[in-house]
């Protein structure tokens, strides 16, 4: 069932592709004000789309959220073009995998500077704007890493365990002025994140993994979810667009799995 965001400001971070491409459509159908924000130019080309199907009003923006200055000009210009924040999704993200003593220290400072750091600053920004408006729903990535750590990435899951921290924290400060904090683990995903680092797939996964390719390794694991099957950005972005509605307005510092049974906890 479509929710009714007419009116509403979202913002979304990484929003250029994948899941947070998918997150974006969903409120784009259902009728949102979108602040689409990447690092990459390509999320002015998928703003474009999304105006062209659904005739949304949208501000595409080049940010880099580990950037104070540039965050901080985010929700600025945000406000300016649309008057209120009342949602924010920090979805930027970052993945390596490498050999826990062969990863450069730079790879682990990058990791944690994106997906944890980021957060934090856009959670921060938003807030400041929703506060005055004694109203406001910050939604975060964590990830499946967030519950359970995997094998050569040490630095993805401390990054993503530090956004439900991250989460649980926020939500007790903010709630005196009316803004829910939650966050959301995503399980196996089909989407361009798959293909982040070619070199791992042909040297970084152990003996055993090197025995399948892309394709058939992820319908190995698939075989470990008790829904058969991969999720997709829209089934992600169907637990946000409720997150964001006033259904949930009394959920907050909750971190809710999205993976098909994947990871019960």
């Amino acid at each position: 069932m479509n929710r009714n965001f007419q009116g509403k400001t979202v913002v979304i971070t990484g929003a250029c592709r994948g899941i947070g491409a998918g997150i974006a459509e969903r409120f784009a159908s259902d009728g949102a004000q979108l602040v689409m924000v990447s690092n990459a130019k390509r999320v002015f080309e998928t703003a474009e789309k999304l105006k062209s199907a659904y005739g949304s009003d949208i501000l595409a923006l080049q940010v880099d959220v580990t950037d104070e200055g540039q965050v901080q000009d985010l929700y600025r210009q945000a406000a300016e073009r649309f008057g209120t924040i009342d949602v924010s999704i920090q979805n930027a993200g970052v993945i390596t995998i490498d050999y826990f003593d062969k990863m450069p220290k730079s790879d682990f400072d990058k990791i944690l500077a994106v997906n944890t750091t980021g957060v934090w600053l856009c959670c921060r920004e938003a807030a400041k704007y929703m506060v005055k408006q004694q109203y406001g729903s910050l939604i975060n990535t964590s990830s499946g890493q967030g519950r359970q750590g995997f094998i050569y990435t040490p630095h993805y899951a401390a990054s993503k365990m530090g956004v439900i921290g991250i989460t649980q924290s926020l939500s007790q400060e903010l709630a005196p002025w009316n803004i829910t904090v939650n966050a959301f683990c995503p399980g196996i995903i089909e989407s361009e994140m798959w293909d982040y680092n070619d070199r791992v797939w042909g040297e970084i996964l152990s003996s055993e993994e090197k025995k399948y390719g892309k394709g058939e390794l992820m319908a190995e694991w698939v075989k470990g979810i008790p829904l058969k099957r991969a999720g997709q950005p829209q089934d992600v972005a169907g637990l946000v667009a409720f997150l964001a509605s006033d259904d949930a307005r009394y959920i907050t510092g909750q971190t809710i799995n999205v993976d098909g049974g994947l990871i019960m906890s």
